[in-house]
């Protein structure tokens, strides 16, 4: 590519001959905007400053002055489209200006006015032709309006719901949007409860066969982790009322449940299936096909249903239409499937009211059959005692400031009946054991506390033998792994004194071998456990002062 020479731009800024633009022609559309005449730069001059137009032209003058512009009277812009102003154009289009031609030296003058009439004229033509496309435009408006008035859901006689309160775009058309041909197609909200009980009959089938309670809080958990949708009573009311056969409800108690705050007392919705007796007499089980047959029945079951709410609406088509339900292969074009209303919930089993005895009458009134005289005498006044009002002016006995060191003995008419040899023994029994704690030193204290745990260890030391296979075990691998394998936290040298005491206390069965620095542990594996758990508990029980 060249470089421009430095002279080339003095050369661009030399002034030149004068360039002639070339003419342009009239604007022949319509606007609001007043008609101007505009005639080329004076060609005299070189600069860019426009020329001042002289005070007088003369007739030699070829052009008028630049910048000029027509001023008319107010009299003659009357109206554009009234044929006694011939010379005002109609409606000129806004920021377009009209160029009045001059004559041509050697032309006669009365040209002009021919050209400015033939313009009125064609803007005229164009005003008219503008108001009647705008009559048109306005009638078609109109005639949308009322055809889609006539499409309103007031006038199909179904009230609109509210913004609010509409469901999504894929549940209200879902219909349109399955693939393939049209068919009875199911709504959206019976689809998706055919698969709640597809999810259903499978965690009950899993529990049946493995004689397991199907309880309604197993099965909803399983139901909201296959389906990842909440799954409540209203939904099993629902199933129910499709399909009655399939489960039978009941509400039962003692059922093993693995549920914080769920007690076996409590009432459970249980869900048995429903099936048919094996031929052999075996329990029956819910196989893969047995849950493919009661799917296929429960989403005929929802068609049939469907296809009660269709006739009505044939029903109450005009005129009414009749269609046989065994030749009926798709919905009616009108029949909205999707508006279909929710399946009514069946009613479930409810929990019976249980009522709660809070006072001693009531107690007595509800179980006056099962107790005993005596215990019915005692409830009785204790009832009595209960009912009294306190007089207000009967002055209460003063309370002793702390309480008897000893209970006060019982009353004999409370023991009555009972052998007067045997409350002597009791009491002189639990004489001797406030005696006994009374008196006891803390290392005795400690020793009854290894004595009550020696059972639970020997059990444990027995099995650490058999699974070590061993004859003999050393006292430091016998204390780690009855460390790790005891419910009690203990220290090795704490298990060590245990050991100590067991071998003490059962030296046939358990004995201690000094070897060198190591001290070994021996266990007979032929005895008898339970025999051993005996007598550690009477040895616990003997030092104990019973």
């Amino acid at each position: 590519m060249e470089q421009r020479r430095v002279t080339d731009f003095f050369a661009r800024r030399r002034p030149g001959p004068p360039r002639i633009a070339p003419p342009k022609l009239a604007c022949r559309t319509p606007s609001p905007a007043r008609p101007a005449l505009r005639a080329p730069a004076s060609a005299t001059s070189g600069s860019r400053k426009r020329a001042r137009p002289p005070a007088a032209p003369g007739r030699d003058q070829a052009r008028p002055p630049a910048r000029r512009r027509l001023r008319l009277s107010v009299d003659e812009v009357s109206s554009p489209s009234t044929p006694e102003a011939p010379d005002i154009p109609a409606c000129p289009s806004p920021g377009q200006k009209i160029k009045k031609s001059t004559p041509a030296a050697g032309q006669p003058p009365h040209l002009t006015s021919a050209q400015d009439q033939d313009t009125i004229s064609e803007l005229a033509s164009c005003l008219q032709r503008a108001r009647e496309l705008g009559a048109r435009v306005r009638a078609l408006k109109a005639s949308a309006q009322d055809a889609g008035e006539s499409c309103t859901p007031e006038a199909e006689g179904r009230p609109e719901e509210p913004c609010g309160e509409k469901a999504p775009a894929y549940q209200r058309f879902h219909a349109l949007a399955q693939p393939g041909l049209p068919g009875l197609v199911l709504p959206y909200k019976y689809q998706v409860l055919a698969e709640m009980f597809r999810s259903m009959d499978t965690i009950v089938g899993m529990l049946h066969n493995r004689s397991e309670t199907p309880t309604f809080a197993k099965v909803q958990r399983g139901v909201q982790d296959m389906m990842r949708r909440r799954f409540e009573e209203c939904n099993v009311g629902q199933i129910k009322t499709v399909y009655p056969a399939s489960y039978r409800f009941r509400q039962e108690r003692s059922v093993p449940t693995f549920k914080d705050g769920t007690r076996r007392s409590d009432y459970q919705l249980t869900i048995e299936p429903l099936l048919e007796q094996e031929a052999d007499g075996a329990a029956p089980q819910l196989t893969a096909s047995r849950l493919l047959q009661r799917r296929q029945i429960f989403s005929q079951k929802l068609v049939e249903h469907v296809k009660e709410h269709h006739k009505a609406f044939l029903a109450s088509l005009s005129p009414a239409m009749v269609v046989p339900e065994d030749q009926l292969t798709r919905w009616h074009p009108r029949f909205n499937v999707d508006e279909v209303p929710d399946i009514e919930p069946a009613a479930l089993p409810q929990p019976p009211a249980t009522e709660k005895l809070t006072t001693a009458q009531e107690v007595l009134a509800r179980a006056r059959n099962l107790i005993s005289p005596r215990m019915e005498k005692a409830l009785s006044q204790l009832a009595l005692r209960s009912a009294a009002p306190s007089s207000p002016g009967s002055p209460r006995p003063a309370l002793p400031a702390t309480p008897p060191a000893t209970p006060p003995a019982a009353s004999p008419s409370a023991l009555k009946g009972v052998s007067q040899d045997l409350l002597e023994r009791i009491r002189a029994k639990e004489a001797q054991k406030q005696l006994a704690q009374m008196t006891r030193c803390p290392e005795q204290e400690q020793r009854l506390q290894r004595l009550e745990r020696l059972p639970e260890l020997a059990r444990v030391l027995r099995s650490v033998f058999v699974s070590e296979r061993k004859p003999a075990l050393s006292m430091e691998v016998a204390c780690a792994r009855m460390v790790g394998s005891c419910c009690t936290i203990m220290s090795p040298g704490e298990m060590e004194k245990h050991l100590l005491l067991l071998s003490e206390l059962l030296p046939d069965w358990l004995s201690l071998h000094r070897i060198r620095t190591d001290t070994y542990v021996k266990l007979d594996k032929a005895a008898d456990l339970a025999h051993i758990t005996a007598r550690l508990a009477h040895q616990t029980r003997a030092e104990e002062g019973l």
